[in-house]
């Protein structure tokens, strides 16, 4: 099951019952499947309060995934700012929306197991997120 809820800003309303399909769609789709994920939407000083605690990082970033999945099923809790997403979509010229999916399923992805420190695992990431949000359009 896949929760979304909102911290300390607006929830965004982009995100309904079809987000949640698709995002169990990825999941189905690379041999696992869904357990319990929780998409927590925050500030900035909400996630760099959790990345200092939990992670011992003093930067932000735009999402943090902590893993709790076991043997096939894949359940985490996915820490989305959307202070930088709103930011990254900018940066990149991309609307909100299409930062916002590619940041939710950027985090589906780690905790399907693909990792994003070299280069070659980073291009592995991007090939897997277009595919993911070329799906997204059959939900919506």
């Amino acid at each position: 099951m896949i929760n979304f809820i909102s911290q300390d800003v607006p929830f965004p309303s982009q995100l309904n019952a079809k987000t949640s399909q698709w995002v169990e769609q990825v999941i189905k789709n690379s041999g696992y499947l869904p357990g319990e994920i929780t998409c927590l939407f925050c500030s900035d000083q909400y996630i760099i309060d959790v990345n200092r605690q939990y992670l011992d990082h003093d930067y932000y970033t735009d999402i943090i995934t902590f893993d709790y999945c076991k043997n096939n099923i894949i359940s985490g809790d996915l820490v989305i700012s959307l202070d930088t997403v709103t930011s990254n979509s900018q940066q990149f010229n991309s609307s909100f929306e299409q930062e916002l999916h590619r940041v939710i399923i950027h985090g589906i992805l780690h905790l399907i197991g693909y990792k994003d420190s070299t280069d070659t695992e980073k291009a592995e990431m991007r090939a897997q997120e277009d595919q993911a949000l070329s799906l997204l359009s059959t939900f919506h």
